[in-house]
Parts: C-alpha cells; structure tokens; sequence
C-alpha cells in the first residue's frame, strides 16, 4: 500500500531533478526548507524527526545544499520515510507552504480501518498499522505457523 502524504503524493516517485526543481521554487518564494524522517506514517504523526537544521535565508543557486542533505537521509535512514517541507515565515502565514514524500522504504505497510459501534449509535474509527513480519505472513487462521494447531 502506498502511503499518500503531501504535495506529489499520488504521483510517481520524483527523480532528483524533480526534487531539485521543488527545492529552488520554494528557495524563490523565500521559504525555510528542512529535511524529515519517520518509520511511523500514522496520519496524526504530525511530528518527523527532523534531519539536521533547517535551511533559513537560503539562495535559490544553493538549492544542491538542500538536495545532498536528502541524498545523506536517504543513505543514513534507507527504510524510513524522508521528506521535505518547505515553511512560509510571512506574517499572516506561517505556516508549511509545501511538503512531500522524497523517500520511501523499500515495503510500505500502510493501516486497516477499525471501526466500532458503541452505545447510541456511536461509531468510533481506529487506523491499525499492517505488520508484516514473516511470521505473521506464514502464521494460519488458528494462529500456529504450520496449521496444525500446535
């Protein structure tokens, strides 16, 4: 399942110079760009941890900067999730102005949908991460690996 989060998410992966690209347009708006990392992709996980500082008052010709820090998180964090988020300081604003996905590990898990009735007509929705570990991928239905029950 490919987790959709961000500008650019329902499009095919970027390629560095895409990536680029996004990085000097937010440099010209006058935007702080930093880089993020994550395993836990949950939509309320609004906190990544974030790699290295972010990039304030930094010239659009100095964009190869911003790209080699992704190309360093990617090496450093190869099955975590990286991102680039681009920060308008204007008054009024303040706010992200851009935010996409440069970097996904190599099997996403992606989350179930529980949902629970309650008293009242009361439904409450629950996201449960997929775990995929090759025991649970082998494990039967009665929960022994082999099926036999023992």
């Amino acid at each position: 399942m490919r987790i959709t989060q961000g500008t650019f998410s329902f499009m095919p992966d970027l390629t560095d110079e895409q990536i680029d690209g996004q990085i000097r347009y937010s440099l010209r708006n006058g935007w702080a760009v930093s880089i993020e990392y994550t395993q836990d992709v949950h939509p309320r996980n609004a906190y990544w941890e974030m790699w290295g500082l972010p990039a304030f008052d930094t010239a659009e010709d100095d964009s190869e900067n911003i790209l080699r820090e992704v190309r360093a998180a990617r090496e450093a964090f190869p099955e975590h999730y990286i991102k680039v988020i681009a920060y308008d300081p204007k008054r009024g604003r303040q706010t992200s102005a851009l935010s996409f996905i440069v970097h996904r590990p190599s099997v996403e898990t992606g989350f179930k949908l529980d949902r629970t009735q309650g008293p009242g007509r009361v439904n409450r929705f629950r996201l449960i991460p997929y775990k995929q570990t090759p025991s649970a991928a082998t494990a039967s239905s009665n929960g022994s690996a082999n099926g036999s029950g023992e």
